[in-house]
């Protein structure tokens, strides 16, 4: 394992128990008698730093590194999501996947360790009540389903995200298309002379530029949960971002980024390339184009690396891992969940049976 520098721990004034974060008093609480801990919290969010990212791609200077606290990490044989555990606890199981199968994971000497981070803002209750009315809505869900989905293996996990800044310059060429029409004569199987309006383009070649800033592009840095999920519970509000700070994390879950910076740059300058396509075919006059052809360049590249707040329920049924998640900053809710066939096929009969007697009725009635 690396080593961190651990800071001294956080605890109950009034029974000396551990303190962890509660999104519903913002503060840290202790876990047995409820009382809060005295901690200084840093949340000068003016303070944040976009860090230069042709610099930090590189070296990665070493005092960014580590968590600033003791955490061990493990890794998961099934899923290889890295998870980093306060140093006190000993993981049962993977909170991603619910495998059994985890080991001590070594590698981590010095991670980039995040600039700021979303505290926990939705509380595990209002989270609970939120799934509940979610499962009760899965209409197409086994009945056996919601019974197996059990509500009590909740977990707060922070994920890693990328953000990326970058001032775009884009000059672009196309070919614009208008539309024009001609009257065409033609004679129709019958003999008779007929006349029809035949659409045609004319083409001609024109450019453009466009200037674009993109500011906290994200990319996800984990490999923990289902990206099309996390996709569907975005966005996190990166302009309520504060410091890092260790507290934050106490009583949860963390899972080490396993998109590095160099990959997560690709994927961020992949994504404002596609951005910056769909804004110069905007510029494009005429009916249509053709040929777009972009040639960006990028200046004043920075980026951040945060962690996000997530309420996670994975459960496996019939031998398949599903998840839901919830953004626990906003309370967004995304989530996949197994489909009954018998209950989609009795649907499609029933839908059936109602179109067969409307066309009865209607036929009889005619």
């Amino acid at each position: 394992m690396g080593e961190y520098n651990a800071l001294e721990q956080d605890s109950c004034p009034a029974c000396g128990a551990k303190a962890t974060w509660s999104a519903q008093r913002q503060a840290l609480i202790c876990e047995f008698c409820g009382t809060e801990a005295p901690y200084e919290f840093d949340r000068d969010a003016g303070r944040i730093r976009e860090i230069d990212l042709v610099a930090a791609l590189r070296e990665t200077p070493r005092e960014r590194g580590g968590w600033q606290s003791t955490r061990r990490a493990v890794r998961c044989r099934s899923c290889d999501a890295i998870s980093m555990f306060d140093a006190e606890r000993v993981g049962q199981s993977c909170e991603f996947c619910g495998s059994s199968e985890l080991m001590d994971y070594s590698e981590i000497n010095a991670p980039i360790r995040p600039e700021s981070l979303l505290p926990f803002k939705v509380s595990e209750t209002s989270v609970r009540e939120s799934m509940r009315r979610w499962f009760a809505n899965r209409w197409f869900a086994p009945g056996r389903f919601k019974r197996a989905a059990a509500l009590d293996t909740i977990r707060g996990i922070y994920l890693p995200y990328w953000t990326f800044d970058a001032q775009a310059d884009c000059p672009w060429t196309a070919e614009s298309g208008t539309y024009y029409y001609t009257t065409n004569a033609f004679t129709d199987a019958s003999g008779k002379r007929r006349t029809r309006r035949v659409r045609q383009t004319r083409w001609r070649r024109v450019s453009g530029r466009v200037h674009q800033f993109f500011d906290d592009q994200p990319i996800p840095g984990t490999r923990g949960v289902d990206v099309s999920l996390l996709n569907r519970i975005e966005p996190f509000p990166t302009h309520e971002l504060v410091l890092y700070d260790p507290g934050y994390l106490r009583g949860f879950i963390v899972e080490h980024y396993q998109v590095v910076l160099v990959d997560a740059a690709r994927r961020a300058r992949e994504a404002m390339n596609e951005r910056l396509h769909e804004l110069c075919a905007r510029q494009i006059p005429g009916d249509t184009h053709r040929g777009l052809q972009i040639e960006p360049t990028y200046a004043g590249q920075t980026f951040k690396h945060i962690l996000v707040p997530t309420w996670l329920l994975s459960y496996t049924f019939h031998g398949q891992l599903f998840q839901v998640l919830v953004n626990g900053y906003t309370g967004t809710i995304a989530g996949n969940y197994p489909k009954s066939w018998w209950k989609i096929a009795g649907l499609a009969l029933g839908v059936g049976a109602l179109v067969l007697l409307a066309l009865a009725i209607r036929s009889y009635v005619g």
